[in-house]
């Protein structure tokens, strides 16, 4: 096996077993933890040294580790990763049983993000992510990780029969078409507490000590390398958590230089980004003047690092569509495998401008990456990302890049075994230097 695809394969492990955010976020506690990485409570004093590996969490659902440089943070700065590990879904609501006929049992849900819906019809679909459970202090409930994995429910399609112009396209209503069905009912059956009944047996904890959750559905087919090549990675959630999965491997495998490293994994960019664990929120820019201040250093010393630093906010990048070519711009045209894309937008959706494409073009060249740019059709109005919104936050020399990818924000969508593989050297070699 290739080692690209032997990297794509780890990938889709990592995904596969991140259906939500808080999974995600697990997982990449678990990784710095086996590389070494101490973890820091942001409600206790900081002890930092130098060359030292540490991580702290958010709302276990957002991440930031780092390396602490060999040089003086106020020269050397921060070389900074970000990206981000929701993806969307459908959230299940509060009291969601719903019956039908004293048929069916269907489920409430709400949409996050911007899923798109027609996908996620006539799939096998499971239940994850996160339950708080009652202790002896109300301000301080426990919480667990679930993933029912099995599946248990679907969302069916209307048949043609019933529906002569589905395939003319039909405005789909995610409050009515895009609820999943999980069960017939039976003489004995018990709507209320139904869901959280099966979460409680799940789990191994009594129903009365369940006070709150927040559940999510995602699809339970695993992810696949395809292609006649063996060239695609076909899988869910590669927005983002391809760029999570390429940038913890570039710290955690890169030499350590004089800047201090820095991967930050954002919360809910799905939905804006506006929440204490989103890039919008103050978190990043917090960690960072704590490790000014673990390391003795004053108001000035931290904006003296902040001027020297960088950040790579990575996104996943649309790709040249085979069917609808006439989507992409005139002459940024980017493809599958051809390398990641710079993504440069004059409204400034982007943050990338000619100094930070030189720096990070410099990088991929060096080491022999093609790169490719992306830029949005001037009649069509694109996505934004973490970049601008971290650019609130911190005013640090900043460039928006991606791997491009087919089917963004599909259930499962289609990126490049080569790109990944590139992007992740990018990386390794941006905090390295």
């Amino acid at each position: 096996m290739k080692k690209e695809q032997e990297f794509a394969r780890d990938l889709i492990n990592f995904i596969d077993n991140s259906p939500t955010s808080f999974h995600a976020t697990k997982n990449v506690e678990e990784k710095l933890i086996q590389e070494g990485f101490k973890k820091l409570d942001l409600g206790e004093k900081w002890n930092l040294e130098k060359e030292g590996k540490y991580y702290t969490v958010k709302n276990s659902s957002a991440i930031i580790g780092f390396i602490i440089g060999k040089g003086k943070l106020e020269e050397d700065g921060f070389k900074l990763i970000g990206a981000h590990t929701d993806a969307p879904s459908f959230k299940i609501k509060a009291n969601p049983e719903i019956t039908v006929e004293d048929e069916y049992l269907k489920l409430n849900t709400e949409v996050y993000g911007g899923p798109i819906l027609n996908t996620w019809f006539d799939r096998p679909l499971s239940i994850a992510g996160r339950v708080n459970l009652k202790t002896d202090n109300p301000l301080r409930p426990s919480e667990k990780l679930i993933d029912m994995e099995k599946p248990l429910m679907i969302i069916p399609n209307l048949a043609i029969h019933m529906n002569r112009k589905v395939n003319e396209g039909v405005k789909i209503n995610p409050q009515i078409e895009t609820l999943p069905l999980i069960s017939t009912i039976e003489e004995e059956f018990e709507k209320n507490n139904y869901l959280l009944a099966l979460v409680a047996k799940d789990l191994g904890v009594e129903l009365e000590d369940i006070l709150d959750f927040e559940l999510f559905l995602y699809g339970v087919e695993k992810g696949s390398i395809v292609g006649l090549n063996e060239e695609f990675i076909s899988v869910a959630r590669l927005d983002d958590l391809g760029m999570v999965h390429a940038g913890l491997n570039g710290l955690l495998d890169s030499e350590l230089g004089n800047s201090t490293n820095v991967l930050a994994c954002f919360d809910n960019e799905e939905v804006g980004s506006g929440t204490k664990q989103g890039a919008a929120s103050p978190m990043l820019r917090t960690v960072l003047e704590r490790i000014s201040i673990s390391m003795n250093k004053n108001k000035e010393d931290y904006y003296r690092a902040l001027s020297k630093s960088f950040l790579i906010s990575a996104d996943q990048a649309h790709a040249l569509h085979p069917n609808n070519t006439d989507k992409q711009d005139l002459t940024n045209r980017p493809v599958i495998n051809g390398g990641p894309a710079i993504k440069l937008a004059a409204n400034q959706a982007y943050t990338t401008d000619s100094f930070s494409a030189a720096v990070y073009g410099g990088i991929c060249r060096s080491i022999g990456i093609d790169l490719q740019k992306f830029v949005n059709r001037s009649d069509k109005k694109g996505g934004s990302t973490i970049g601008p919104i971290s650019s609130s936050q911190l005013d640090i020399a900043s460039i928006d890049i991606g791997n491009p990818i087919l089917g963004m924000h599909s259930i499962r969508e289609l990126g490049g075994v080569f790109d990944h593989y590139s992007v992740y050297r990018s990386f390794k070699e941006f905090y390295r230097i």
